[in-house]
């Protein structure tokens, strides 16, 4: 008898990562089993992610299903720039797998997002206070109708908000310089349109 097949493997690996990581409640900093952990060190000096071209992750950026919601993420780098609630997870999440396979680091400037391309960079922006901080997205979720992004814990203490657990914000898609020329008409449409 033969194994699974590749692809059911992949979904396999998706749907554990998605359960593992995203689909859980987050109300960082509330909690006994959330928040930083020892050896946090000084996360005033953990540096923005720096953007990079990246090849990306064909697994992690397949349609999907989370919560009966049917989600279709981006196959490129596109025009992005909306306004919500974002939420941070920290040290229950810490060291469990991605979606995009690679492992959770609430020590790193990275993110979850439901359409965002894997791997991708991001502004996120704390409307609440002006802070503004650049992120990795590696992961999905946040899979709750109000909420557009989950943060690392090191990326929501740099934004201000560990104890809050939530804040406004507002995310905008980091594109290199020869895609985001080459699109410029229509991102400013897709941002005027979310406003």
């Amino acid at each position: 008898m033969k194994g699974p097949a590749p692809a059911l493997l992949l979904a396999a690996f998706m749907v554990t990562a998605l359960a593992a990581c995203t689909l859980g409640p987050r109300r960082g900093g509330h909690t006994g089993e959330d928040g930083h952990g020892p050896g946090a060190g000084n996360l005033d000096r953990i540096a923005d992610a720096r953007p990079r071209s990246e090849p990306l992750n064909r697994g992690a950026n397949s349609p999907y299903t989370a919560l009966g919601r049917k989600y279709v993420p981006y196959q490129s780098l596109t025009p992005y720039r909306q306004r919500g609630i974002a939420t941070w997870y920290g040290r229950k999440f810490h060291g469990k797998p991605t979606s995009s396979g690679e492992r959770y680091d609430m020590y790193a400037m990275t993110a979850a997002h439901t359409i965002l391309p894997i791997p991708s960079y991001a502004r996120v922006t704390n409307l609440s206070n002006g802070r503004s901080i650049v992120v990795r997205v590696n992961d999905r979720g946040p899979f709750h109708p109000e909420r557009i992004i989950d943060l690392s814990y090191a990326a929501a203490y740099k934004l201000g908000f560990v104890n809050a657990g939530s804040v406004r914000v507002e995310v905008e898609a980091i594109l290199p310089r020869s895609s985001a020329a080459a699109r410029e008409p229509p991102a400013l449409e897709s941002m005027a349109a979310v406003r």
